[in-house]
């Protein structure tokens, strides 16, 4: 739909830090404003979509009051300058973080994109409303993101019009987008974002702008997407959680031990429920044979040796949760930017997608063209107790993946992907996210993350232990008082766990 301008304006002046919420989230407070440019071109209105480019994932929503310039200022007193903004509207100053480190400070392609400015849908004229009585609100998804009010401003209006027409000569058409109030954060597509601007009884209407996918990714050249963790805590704000890290000497470890003996000592712990049962490594048979393809390393976080002589998983869990299939509900929670695409988009390097699929593995949970993502997104595997398709290329892409089946049939054979960070039921173990699994030819473990230190270490020692006794009975000791480690044998032990190091 057209924005609500008509022609173009010279130029759209945006402020960076205004509301005193959003100050506080940034933790600072300027002393005076700072403002930066956005193209006409990204201009657009309601119901036009934000489109987030192909290979990104930090699309942002600022809901903003949007000043349009009535009559010509130059060089206007405070005192004067809100006689010169000719109406007040919504604005959504949107951004993609991914690709702020290209022009940190002007911004130009992190916001300027075309559509990154919607506005509207209706104009209300300035003498009509109170510029200090001004409401601004925020949804997504339908639920109240963002409301504050234009009597907290650190700048109000007629500061901003004085201030920038010192210099500046703002037009009639001009659009000053006045900062953003706290909650600003990240969206996807499937997701549709609302702002409003009331004034007592007047309202400009809900300004709606869906989130979609762009199909086309950006050009292989120029400056390319770029994410690191401290830009995703930028661009979610306060809802960010960063990822549990795996201690460096924690990782190798687990690496290194079986999951035969990590469940061993998680049963000593009392847990004896943490195994995700029925699923086995894509590329081999249920019973652990090599079958074809599988390992090689993803994202620097797991390993894999060729041939599937052993597939190593490692890393920390992300879910999603499918429910049985209802027709009548797929369409609207089956498609588009689904829960299962939605998960795959919002992995992590390290992180593994665990899939809650009810143990139901007469349809396929996930397929090579969303394995090849997860792996180019830096995941360390997938766990899914239903069903895998095209298990011969997923075997291929060096990619860990434990399923409980190979499976020819679509999801919607079966489930509608409903949800994704959440607690799931993953082949009879409860998985959070946040958790660290563990598999190999075996099978897969859970690991409480608070435990996973201690159980690392228990686990190396263990299996140290271990090879000590199979030397010893290959030698042709007997077990008694060598298996398990008795004191009889424990100096010879470390003794030999000395010479070991």
């Amino acid at each position: 739909m057209p924005h609500p301008l008509g022609d173009r304006p010279s130029k759209i002046i945006a402020v960076h830090l205004n509301f005193p919420s959003r100050a506080r989230e940034r933790g600072r407070v300027p002393a005076r404003p700072s403002y930066f440019l956005k193209p006409p071109s990204s201009l657009a209105g309601t119901g036009d979509p934000l489109r987030r480019p192909a290979g990104c994932e930090l699309l942002a929503f600022e809901g903003e009051i949007a000043l349009v310039v009535g009559r010509t200022a130059r060089r206007v007193a405070p005192a004067d300058a809100w006689d010169r903004v000719g109406w007040v509207t919504a604005a959504n100053d949107a951004a993609l973080h991914d690709l702020r480190h290209a022009d940190r400070g002007s911004n130009l392609r992190s916001k300027g994109s075309d559509g990154f400015t919607p506005i509207g849908p209706r104009l209300l004229p300035a003498r009509e409303v109170d510029p200090a009585g001004l409401r601004l609100r925020t949804w997504v998804n339908g639920e109240l993101v963002q409301d504050d009010t234009s009597d907290t401003l650190l700048f109000p209006f007629a500061d901003l019009i004085a201030d920038l027409s010192r210099t500046v000569t703002l037009e009639p058409g001009d659009v000053i987008l006045t900062g953003t109030p706290a909650g600003a954060s990240v969206v996807a597509p499937g997701d549709t974002v609302e702002v409003e601007v009331s004034c007592g009884e007047r309202s400009t209407g809900r300004l709606t702008s869906p989130v979609v996918e762009d199909p086309e990714p950006l050009a292989g050249w120029g400056a390319m997407p770029e994410v690191t963790e401290a830009d995703r805590a930028d661009a979610w704000g306060p809802a960010y959680v960063a990822p549990p890290v795996l201690a460096p000497e924690t990782l190798k470890a687990l690496r290194d031990v079986s999951t035969a003996t990590l469940s061993s000592l998680l049963r000593k712990r009392g847990l004896q429920h943490m195994t995700i049962d029925g699923v086995h490594p894509a590329g081999c048979t249920p019973g652990g044979t090599p079958g074809g393809t599988a390992g090689g390393t993803a994202g620097g976080t797991a390993g894999g040796t060729a041939g599937g002589a052993q597939v190593k998983l490692v890393g920390i869990a992300h879910t999603l949760r499918y429910l049985p299939l209802r027709e009548d509900l797929f369409e609207r929670y089956g498609g588009g930017m689904n829960a299962q695409k939605r998960a795959v988009e919002e992995l992590r390097p390290g992180q593994v997608l665990v899939m809650d699929a009810r143990r139901d593995a007469s349809a396929g949970t996930i397929g090579d063209i969303l394995a090849l993502r997860a792996r180019h997104l830096g995941a360390a595997g997938i766990v899914t107790d239903g069903g895998l398709r095209d298990s011969a290329a997923v075997a291929g892409l060096g990619l860990p993946v434990f399923h409980a089946g190979a499976h020819p049939a679509v999801l919607g054979r079966r489930h509608v992907p409903w949800d994704t960070g959440l607690p799931v039921g993953c082949g009879g173990a409860l998985v959070q996210p946040g958790d660290v699994l563990v598999g190999d030819a075996d099978g897969v473990v859970v690991l409480p993350p608070e435990l996973a230190d201690g159980l690392a270490a228990d686990a190396v020692e263990q299996e140290a232990q271990e090879r000590f006794i199979a030397e010893r009975v290959a030698a042709g000791e007997p077990i008694d008082g060598l298996y398990p480690l008795g004191p009889r044998w424990r100096a010879a032990y470390e003794t030999w766990r000395r010479d070991q190091r």
